[in-house]
């Protein structure tokens, strides 16, 4: 044990470039949800993986973005900015072949914590030119000192498998900080929130307001059957304006009874049991620019 490390690593970068599918590609399991919408994740999120020289516990960090305009947008920024400051690592992810202004200004930020940096040039597998990229890798070696450049696909978890090692080398000597069973600091009514809020995000597509939150009212074990666990989960999705709410319901409300489907056949799998899932669409005018209600829906700012 003498010789195991253990720290913390930043996932960062901008909004949509695969943070989040990174992490659950390196782990095997999904700990932060995934959608095609930019901002998708708002929280910081933990990813634990633990291997028997070391605890790598990743930081799935919300997309750093310019243009503050509402709170929610400072409390996602200032949360990834502290995630920044613990880090003994940081991983800044790219998307192949784009170097836009938005990247320059992380680098930037992540540059003035002074932690030795790995830029990941994720989605390789969608450049068609595979010569383009090194004068891509060319170019980004002149931007920073980093510790290491790899080009990688999240998506298709090509090329991750030594990742862990190139991260390990720059923890300190520590034992382990979490349980070796343990995958993420956040608990299962967290995690259902996110499930649903996923599917909201897949099924609404550019209809979905970015106000919408989910809170869980009600998480319940119940007598575990034959085939295994039973929850009872009641979740309220919270939108800002009244028209908002038409959006989510659907003619007949359809559209609810299809997100609450496809969210209770994640739960099942997730929960390794038999969910029961009622869902209510409530209003509270603009919540996203409300310290009180961020608060309450379990926003962070550091």
């Amino acid at each position: 044990m003498s010789e195991h490390r253990c720290g913390y690593a930043a996932i960062v970068g901008r909004p949509n470039v695969g943070k989040s599918t990174l992490l659950n590609a390196l782990l095997g399991a999904k700990v932060s949800i995934v959608a095609p919408k930019p901002q998708t994740t708002r929280h910081r999120i933990l990813g634990i993986l633990t291997t028997p020289a070391s605890q790598i516990v990743f930081v799935d960090t919300p997309g750093m973005h310019s243009g503050e305009r509402r709170m929610m947008n400072q409390f996602m920024n200032r949360s990834a900015t502290a995630s920044l400051a613990d880090a003994d690592a940081v991983l800044l992810v790219l998307e192949a072949l784009v170097w836009t202004e938005e990247d320059q200004r992380i680098l930037e930020r992540v540059q003035r914590v002074n932690r030795p940096i790995i830029a990941l040039v994720n989605k390789i597998d969608r450049v068609r030119d595979k010569g383009a990229l090194l004068p891509y890798f060319d170019a980004l070696s002149k931007r920073a000192h980093f510790a290491d450049i790899v080009p990688i696909s999240a998506e298709k978890r090509t090329n991750l498998q030594g990742l862990p090692a190139l991260v390990e080398a720059h923890l300190p000597l520590s034992p382990p900080f979490y349980p070796a069973d343990q995958l993420t600091d956040r608990n299962e009514r967290f995690l259902a929130a996110e499930i649903v809020r996923e599917k909201l995000t897949w099924r609404l597509r550019e209809e979905l307001p970015y106000g919408i939150a989910v809170e869980i009212e009600r998480f319940e074990e119940q007598e575990p059957g034959a085939a295994g666990r039973r929850i009872a989960i009641g979740a309220v999705i919270w939108v800002e304006r009244i028209g908002q709410k038409a959006i989510v319901i659907g003619a007949g409300g359809e559209r609810l009874k299809e997100i609450g489907r496809l969210a209770r056949l994640e739960l099942n799998t997730l929960f390794k049991g038999t969910v029961h899932l009622e869902l209510w669409v409530k209003v509270k005018e603009n919540w996203a620019d409300s310290e009180q209600a961020l608060r309450g829906f379990g926003y962070e700012s550091p």
